[in-house]
This record gives structure tokens, sequence and C-alpha cells, in this order.
């Protein structure tokens, strides 16, 4: 296992002795040996930072990300992280989280995110399309990929996932990497209230 610190120091020397604190984009994905814990001290010199990549590794859990105040793109797919947290810090400029192929059993953690515009959570531990209500705060979601997720069992055809999808998210524009048509709105309209 690698710390946040080795990867940066990793990423400077492939990128011709860079500044991580100057750059834009930082990719920290498939790291060998793997990224185990996420560091906040670290991560919060990337001051500059707008899209952050760190998916396939080992990180076990999200830490504050204070400092990062440029942050738009957090990419975490690929881990073994149960639950989304910690997230206050870029509340205001984070506009797309991937974190599909994780463990994650519940959508708490995102409501502070009022710009996040594409939410990328497939292959996870979620369990009941309940939980999607946790994503009425965010007004701004357009593009949400679901697919892979427990709750998916609750009804039989995978059109039936969209329109609940739907009828609980009636802003997204694409699910599970397909737009949505205007008669899936019509029909998510009809389905009753729980």
């Amino acid at each position: 296992m690698t710390t946040c610190a080795a990867g940066i120091k990793t990423w400077e020397a492939s990128n011709d002795g860079a500044s991580a604190g100057e750059a834009t984009e930082i990719n920290l994905c498939l790291q060998h040996p793997p990224i185990a814990k996420l560091d906040t001290k670290v991560l919060g010199s990337l001051k500059k930072c707008e899209k952050l990549s760190l998916s396939t590794n080992m990180i076990d859990r999200m830490v504050s990300l204070t400092g990062m105040s440029e942050l738009k793109i957090l990419s975490l797919g690929r881990n073994n992280i149960k639950k989304i947290e910690k997230l206050e810090d870029v509340a205001g400029t984070l506009q797309q989280l991937w974190i599909s192929y994780n463990q994650i059993a519940s959508l708490d953690g995102l409501a502070c995110l009022t710009n996040l515009t594409t939410l990328y959570c497939s292959n996870n531990a979620i369990k009941s399309f309940a939980e999607l209500d946790k994503l009425k705060a965010n007004e701004q979601l357009r593009d949400v990929l679901f697919l892979g997720n427990p709750f998916y069992s609750e009804v039989s055809t995978k059109e039936e996932a969209r329109l609940e999808i739907i009828r609980r998210l009636p802003n997204v524009k694409k699910i599970d990497g397909e737009f949505v048509r205007p008669w899936e709105v019509e029909s998510a309209q009809q389905i009753p209230a729980e």
C-alpha cells in the first residue's frame, strides 16, 4: 500500500517535476502499490485542482477536502468506500462525483452538494429506491448512473427502474447512459407515490 503523498510525488515525477499544487488535473488512478488512505493535508495542498482521479486503489474512506476550493470532478470509483462523507468543503464547487464499484449502501452525505450535476454510483450496495429521495436537495442533478445496485431487483424490468428513478428525481435528464425520453417523464408522473 502507498500513501497520497507518495502518489503525488510519483505524479510530479512523471509530469516533468510539475507542481501538483499548481495543476488543474491530478490522476492517481491505479497506483502500484495502491493508495489505501486519503490524507486531508496532502489533498488540501492541491489548491488549483479541478479534477481529482483516485479510481482503482484500495481507499476505504473519504476525508475532508479542505483547501480544494476549485474541485469540480472527484473520481473515487473502484475502491473500498462504504460511506459518502466529508464533502462539505467542496459543496459549492463539486459538479461530478464518480463513485461506482464501491460498497456504498446509503446516499447520505450528498445533500450539501448544491452544484452536483453528475452522480455515477453504479455497482454499489444501495438496496432501496427510497435512498434516491435523499437526492432531492441536489436540484442541479441531471446525469445519474445506478445500474448494478440491488434496488434494481425491486422491479422486473430496466424500464420500470428508469420510471421509478424519474419519479423520484424529476430533473434528471440521463439515466445509466441513456437520455430520458418525454414519454418516460409522462409515465413516471402517473406512478402513485408510496
